[in-house]
């Protein structure tokens, strides 16, 4: 967080870095004084070097690398070029992160819980455990009462099968969404979201319109297409809770709080139909009249409108925002009426192929298009986390968690590790120990993606699979498999899968080169009432660069960087001084029930009724929703 304005992206051309903390002659001294080298350095002969290919299991580009390996350990990361994607660049955390692979964390035994003792055990006798726990809850609560979340860095044949397997046990109960708090949308949602457009456009557009991003740390490579694009004189446009340097030139930024964010889009909508003439859609109109026009927002209307193609896209933030589906709305109407591309720009590697596997809680499977909500819909990420509730009870009986830490991957990961200490069974699929063992009871060692198999599906919608580099370590087995193995040994038909291509193919057809079904569009959905209400202070809670996924977490170079530090608590100076608080004074930081206490700075570009304080943090992970209400006290 210290230093936000410094370039802390890598970006590697044809092997090389540039403009990069990390690529200085021996050592660089990062601002938190953390020495940090160049992790290949003397580790390795180039001839020595075997080259494979594989794709970034990290953010929605889907970044195509070339993985060397030596004596079945990976060494080294370099760009793989491919011009419709990441051309020829690579950004950090593709660059450096399988440190990440070699970590002390990594789990490659199976283990389990008994009498609430952990003890290592072999494959049969965790799967056997993990069977009976299962059949125990199904037999006592019912299918209903079984639960499962993925993460969406997972693979699209691991979401696959995690949701055919609770389909199979009788259970609709499965997301991968557990970063969103907003779920009204999905009765309407008519496909799967996607970017809008290709990622190779981007660079050629001449107005852009970015709601809810900090560019730089979560897309470093789609920021790159961005500023290409502003170099040749497109404009560039911001509805914003931050008002981070994004290193190229902005036309308009609204800097606003999270509540607020909602009330500046529609004055972009409204003042583009002033502008065009034309009637704001029904469902919108009654509640966008009441919303005056901003210089701003008349600004950003006038961009969109006269400088074509144009785009409109919701990042992280919007994606995380507990007023989503409002958001997602009124862009859809923005970007009809100027006829602008409209997207989302993807959160992980499988955001968008997760929507193809079906792990979602309604029974469409990869047939997004004529999904249809019934009786059939199991409870979303959001319910199974006790978002719906106040007092952490669970709302299953039995959580499956794959690739997932639910401490540091959720929207309130407090709530969160609150209800899976409550439910009766946890199985967790997962290739680091973390604080799995404070509320899992089967923990099953599962390979990361360089010893699999597997399918990313990227934002712009492109299918790219990948082989494994290395062998699994230890004990680890490819998730597809070991949940091949719980259907099978729960006797569930359909789960005779020999390969990763045998999942792949009942998916999608071997000659597919984007995934069918995409499509961003709300088919009458009416926004909720935008009345400011009052919060308190507002925290902005965005997942840091190098805390997005277990990989990069335990990527110990990385780790080092400004991006790594121990979050900071920032307000404005206006916020600081009605408080009676100093920048650089520690104070306590309340929400709901739990409390931390950590330092705070003056950012002058923080709207003044907010606190931004990063989640997806061991010192933060107890606290509450990621734009929830927050309390200051001075120590």
């Amino acid at each position: 967080m210290a230093g936000r304005g410094e370039h802390s992206e890598i970006l590697t051309f044809v092997g090389k870095t540039v403009d990069s903390e990390l690529s200085g002659n021996v050592i660089d001294l990062c601002p938190v004084g953390a020495l940090v080298s160049k992790p290949f350095r003397y580790s390795a002969r180039t001839w020595e070097l075997s080259r494979r290919k594989s794709i970034s299991p990290h953010c929605g580009l889907g970044s195509n690398l070339v993985v060397q390996v030596k004596k079945n350990r990976v060494m080294r990361v370099l760009p793989r070029e491919n011009d419709a994607i990441n051309e020829c660049w690579l950004s950090d955390k593709d660059r450096f992160s399988y440190e990440g692979l070699n970590s002390e964390d990594r789990i490659t035994v199976p283990m389990i819980k008994k009498s609430g003792q952990w003890q290592s055990c072999d494959w049969q006798e965790a799967l056997n455990f993990a069977v009976e726990g299962i059949n125990n809850v199904i037999t006592k609560q019912g299918a209903q009462s079984l639960g499962a979340l993925g993460s969406p860095h997972s693979t699209l044949e691991e979401l696959y099968l995690l949701q055919k397997l609770m389909r199979g046990l009788g259970s609709h109960n499965v997301d991968h969404r557990v970063r969103q708090s907003d779920f009204r949308a999905d009765a309407v949602l008519r496909g799967t979201p996607w970017l809008g457009m290709k990622i190779a456009e981007i660079s050629q557009l001449k107005a852009i319109l970015i709601i809810g991003s900090t560019l730089r740390k979560d897309h470093p490579l789609l920021a790159q297409r961005v500023r290409q694009a502003v170099k040749q004189g497109a404009e560039l446009n911001l509805i914003n809770p931050i008002g981070d340097e994004l290193l190229t030139r902005v036309s308009h930024n609204a800097v606003v709080a999270p509540s607020a964010m909602l009330d500046m889009a529609l004055q972009v909508l409204k003042a583009t139909a002033d502008i065009k003439g034309v009637s704001i859609p029904g469902h919108i109109k009654s509640v966008a009249s009441k919303v005056e026009i901003s210089e701003v927002a008349r600004g950003i209307a006038n961009s969109l409108i006269n400088q074509s193609p144009a785009a409109i896209f919701l990042g992280n933030i919007a994606q995380h925002h507990p007023h989503y589906a409002d958001l997602h709305c009124v862009a859809q109407a923005i970007s009809k009426i100027t006829d602008a591309h409209f997207g989302l720009l993807g959160e992980s590697a499988n955001s968008v192929g997760a929507y193809s596997a079906g792990a979602l809680p309604w029974n469409a499977g990869v047939n997004m298009v004529n999904k249809t909500i019934s009786d059939k819909v199991g409870l979303n990420a959001g319910q199974m986390l006790g978002l719906c509730t106040t007092d952490g009870d669970a709302a299953c009986s039995a959580y499956i968690l794959l690739n997932l830490e639910p401490e540091l991957d959720c929207y309130d990961t407090g709530r969160a590790v609150q209800v899976l200490k409550n439910a009766g069974f946890v199985i967790s699929l997962s290739s680091y120990k973390g604080n799995i063992a404070e509320y899992a009871d089967v923990i099953l060692p599962v390979a990361p993606f360089t010893e699999t198999s597997g399918t990313f599906i990227n934002t712009e919608g492109r299918i790219q699979s990948f082989n494994g580099v290395v062998p699994s370590a230890g004990e680890t087995r490819p998730a597809w498999k070991v949940l091949r193995v719980l259907a099978n040994l729960m006797q569930l038909n359909g789960f005779e899968y020999d390969s990763s291509e045998q999942i792949r193919a009942e998916i999608i057809s071997a000659d597919t080169e984007f995934a069918s079904g995409l499509n961003n569009v709300l088919e009458t959905y009416s926004i909720s009432d935008t009345s400011q209400k009052n919060i308190g202070i507002e925290r902005i809670g965005e997942v840091t660069i190098y805390q997005a996924d277990p990989i990069v977490r335990r990527a110990g170079s990385l780790q080092k960087t400004h991006d790594s530090a121990l979050p900071i608590a920032f307000a404005s100076p206006i916020l600081l001084n009605k408080s009676g608080i100093k920048t650089g004074e520690t104070v306590k930081v309340k929400q709901q029930s739990k409390e931390i206490q950590v330092e705070i700075s003056s950012d002058a570009n923080l709207p003044d009724n907010c606190v931004r304080l990063a989640c997806a943090h061991t010192q933060t992970s107890e606290l509450g929703g990621m734009f929830d209400e927050i309390r200051l006290e001075k120590l």
